[in-house]
């Protein structure tokens, strides 16, 4: 059975890329804003991995990763960032929210996807040692 990947982007081009890229070897579901997305995850839907942008046409920025970081229902699912937000920033901001993976826009879609086995094996395995965040 393959993992669930919910993939939140604003982006239409986005949004097909990462179903084009990682659907050959997951079930990606997308969504197009975080109240699409969150809709979705009350539907009982739990994905193995989250991919969004921090920016969403409908929250204000960080809104819906606080929202998911903080929840007792979607904290333990690795969330991996794409943003076009200042990369400092966002490296701040991922370590605040135990965020372990985050990419700026433009992106590599081969390193995303080797990010993506990283933190499903990573979330496999339920090591007890520290996550490291890592910002390409």
């Amino acid at each position: 059975m393959k993992r669930k990947i919910l993939a939140i982007d604003e982006s239409k081009a986005i949004r097909f890329l990462l179903q084009t890229v990682l659907g050959q070897n997951h079930q990606v579901i997308t969504a197009s804003d975080g109240c699409s997305a969150l809709y979705w995850l009350s539907k009982r839907n739990l994905p193995d991995v989250i991919i969004a942008d921090p920016q969403m046409p409908d929250m204000q920025d960080w809104e819906l990763l606080e929202h998911l970081t903080s929840s007792g229902l979607y904290g333990h699912i690795p969330i991996i960032v794409l943003s076009a937000l200042d990369k400092k920033e966002t490296i701040q901001k991922c370590k605040e929210l135990g965020i372990t993976e985050c990419f700026q826009q433009p992106f590599n879609p081969v390193e995303l996807e080797k990010a993506v086995e990283r933190v499903l094996s990573y979330a496999k395995s339920k090591s007890e040692a520290e996550p490291v965040l890592r910002a390409v």
